[in-house]
């Protein structure tokens, strides 16, 4: 176990490694532009070189990536070309409002998913059917046009929630639960029909094994035959696709943060490109990252749990 941690681990920094280099020399601009860009139109030749020279950006590209990896190890993700501001206290007040939206999506998609595939497993006939042609329809219908379709119907016809803007647990928790509800349904849709289908296969397997029809003849009730043994031999392949449906939902989040106007790591990240405020940039995507490689050996450690067949190494 402490092993297939530790692997997990150093493939999660190979991975921030990988992907932030890749981001630096992808997004990266000639120092002029994103000099430019910071003092506007109007600034002067010698204004735009000074303001180059002076955030280091007229050094070789290596050299200026290697000096930000070196600062990132030790803590260190400098600083916004734009504002100033330290990356790290950006990133502290950007990421829980997307990881209060993702995570959000995530439970609502454990919880639906789980409920309807069982409930379409165990009763099929028509259930199942109309359980199948809502997941069907609600996989092919894109977040951003659900998300609009929300705030029409729930924040402008009938006003229950805001349209736009986060706010606080700090501050409200119930603002807090309203402020994110609609984002959190809008991302939470297409992940609830598709893991319902994986949970409704791997539900209907488990009921044909041979072990359950062994379970049934020895007289145990169907609700102890569901719960405590088909749910739990079910759990893994649920759990796998739970774990690819929360990177699905932290890269739609980047859309619906746009829809929601909610200022979290998905709108950083799409403001810091289109400005050239690559330190910002390169934060985002390393926080993404750990927050992927960590949410997954989490799942990977409860599917362990869950099921003991599985084997961690």
């Amino acid at each position: 176990m402490f092993a297939f941690v530790l692997r997990r681990l150093a493939f999660g920094v190979s991975l921030i490694l990988f992907a932030t280099t890749l981001t630096f020399f992808l997004v990266y601009s000639d120092s002029s532009t994103i000099a430019r860009n910071i003092l506007g139109e109007n600034a002067s030749r010698a204004q735009v070189e000074a303001r180059a020279a002076e955030l280091g950006l007229d050094r070789p590209l290596l050299v200026q990536f290697l000096d930000w990896l070196r600062s990132a190890v030790t803590g260190d993700l400098g600083t916004s070309y734009f504002t100033t501001e330290s990356v790290s206290a950006i990133l502290v007040t950007r990421a829980p409002v997307t990881l209060s939206i993702v995570l959000g999506g995530v439970l609502v998609t454990a919880l639906l998913s789980v409920a309807l595939g069982m409930l379409a497993a165990v009763r099929r006939g028509w259930i199942d059917r109309a359980v199948q042609v809502l997941s069907v329809t609600g996989m092919s219908l894109p977040n951003f046009w659900v998300g609009l379709m929300l705030v029409v119907l729930f924040a402008v016809t009938w006003q229950l929630f805001p349209a736009t803007g986060y706010v606080s647990p700090d501050l409200s928790v119930t603002g807090w639960l309203a402020s994110i509800a609609l984002p959190v349904a809008a991302l939470a849709l297409s992940g609830v029909a598709a893991a319902t289908q994986q949970v409704r296969g791997a539900v209907i397997d488990v009921l044909e094994a041979d072990y359950i029809r062994t379970l049934r003849s020895r007289g145990l009730s169907e609700r102890s035959i569901l719960f405590r043994h088909a749910l739990k031999n079910a759990a893994s392949p649920g759990l796998t696709v739970l774990s690819l449906q929360f990177i699905g939902l932290l890269g739609g989040a980047i859309v619906i943060e746009k829809v929601f106007a909610l200022p979290g790591l998905g709108s950083t990240a799409v403001e810091s490109t289109i400005q050239g405020d690559i330190p910002v940039l390169l934060g985002v995507v390393a926080v993404t990252v750990v927050i992927v490689v960590v949410v997954n050996l989490v799942i990977d450690l409860a599917n362990g749990w869950v099921n003991p067949k599985v084997t961690i190494r």
